[in-house]
């Protein structure tokens, strides 16, 4: 972009959402300035890649840790294309997956 160069981690097309996916990983405690990173990314693939027919660019942060606060204030509130994630080096147990499923439908039974 008029002279820098940057680069996504990972760059994927879904077919069957016809959109970009694109993946930055970060192996430190996420930032606003790391959103705003992918937010870039996203916006250049929205504006300059993306056809008429397909979807918005889908952004994925996958960070070692996260500030769920921050995430929140960094991104608008009606935000539907960046993901912030905080990913595990081991894979959840059978039992553990179960326990966050329960969690999640007692959420919505709540409500």
């Amino acid at each position: 972009l008029d002279g820098d160069e940057f680069f996504i981690d990972l760059f994927f097309y879904n077919r069957l959402l016809q959109c970009f996916v694109l993946f930055e990983i970060k192996t430190a405690k996420l930032t606003h300035q790391d959103i705003g990173q992918l937010q870039m990314y996203v916006n250049y693939y929205d504006r300059y890649e993306r056809q008429d027919y397909e979807s918005p660019t889908i952004g994925v942060l996958l960070c070692a840790d996260k500030n769920d606060a921050m995430v929140k204030i960094t991104l608008p509130e009606n935000n539907k294309t960046i993901i912030a994630s905080k990913y595990q080096l081991y894979l959840p147990t059978e039992q553990q997956l179960i326990d966050e499923i329960k969690k999640e439908i007692d959420k919505f039974d709540h409500h």
